[in-house]
């Protein structure tokens, strides 16, 4: 059984920034609400601490996010520790491709594992997984892999494979 992770690299590369920007902001609402009185200070502080344990949780959550994957199937904690685990003998094969991100002619890896009708029933984004932990999945599996050489937009996605996208991406904005 191999245990994958996400990028480690991530928290950092979101967090330092969200304290950057936090920080300086909230001694400004702090010294800006001063003249007002010591109620409104207090009130920042208790704001102040409470995005913080926010953070720490979030970090926590974050650092026990996990997929274990093995010959018998997947067994996927994620960043809610929602447990989620799929049978090999569920597993029809494994879809790479790449999306743009919006509306740029930046891409996205994603890798998903699907069953016999077409449904993804375990999904890792190149945003939060690297690379290697992408390539060892269709491996132990002992599965076929089917890599898309092509960029596709999430709208072709959504009219060519709208069973791989969780329910929240089946359904664009329509336009009139």
């Amino acid at each position: 059984m191999h245990t994958l992770r996400p990028r480690r690299t991530l928290a950092r590369s979101i967090g330092l920034p969200v304290l950057a920007l936090a920080l300086p902001l909230l001694v400004t609402i702090a010294w800006v609400l001063r003249p007002l009185g010591p109620v409104l200070v207090v009130g920042a502080v208790l704001a102040a601490t409470a995005l913080g344990a926010l953070a720490l949780a979030a970090w926590v959550r974050y650092q026990r996010t996990e997929a274990a994957v093995s010959p018998h199937g997947i067994v996927e904690r994620g960043f809610f520790g929602r447990m989620h685990s799929v049978a090999r003998r569920d597993v029809a094969g494994v879809l790479r491709l790449e999306t743009y991100r919006g509306d740029t002619l930046e891409t996205v890896k994603q890798l998903f594992v699907v069953d016999a009708e077409g449904r993804c029933v375990f999904r890792m984004r190149g945003t939060f997984w690297d690379d290697a932990s992408m390539d060892l999945v269709s491996e132990i599996l002992g599965v076929d892999e089917v890599v898309r050489a092509e960029p596709v937009t999430m709208s072709e996605l959504r009219a060519t494979d709208p069973k791989l996208l969780y329910w929240f991406e089946g359904h664009g904005l329509r336009r009139r």
